[in-house]
């Protein structure tokens, strides 16, 4: 019976060394895998941050483009108004001078 045993235990402790080895490849394997979760955690998470910054950079490129155009609008009426204000001011000055031009022959 000790020979049995003892040939018993002979076998099983191989058996315990290989179980052995691969609890520490497999916990090895878990832990590389955990890190690689993390690591996609991480891009995901940068994923979206830059998918809110290219939005946040979309609504201000909308909000300045309104502006844009609203500026655009304003600076036209802006320039008619000049030169109808110039117009009435050669209008005006021609008056003044055809007044004076009078004047002097009187």
């Amino acid at each position: 019976m000790n020979d049995q045993s003892v040939n018993g235990s002979d076998h099983t402790e191989p058996g315990f060394a290989d179980v052995d080895a691969a609890t520490r490849r497999l916990m090895a394997a878990l832990d590389a895998l955990e890190r690689a979760v993390e690591r996609r955690r991480d891009a995901d998470r940068d994923e979206d941050e830059l998918a809110a910054r290219i939005q946040a950079l979309g609504a201000d490129r909308a909000r300045l483009a309104n502006e844009l155009d609203g500026s655009l609008v304003r600076s036209k009426r802006l320039e008619r108004s000049n030169r109808d204000i110039a117009e009435r001011l050669d209008a005006a000055i021609g008056t003044i001078r055809e007044v004076l031009d009078a004047g002097e022959m009187s």
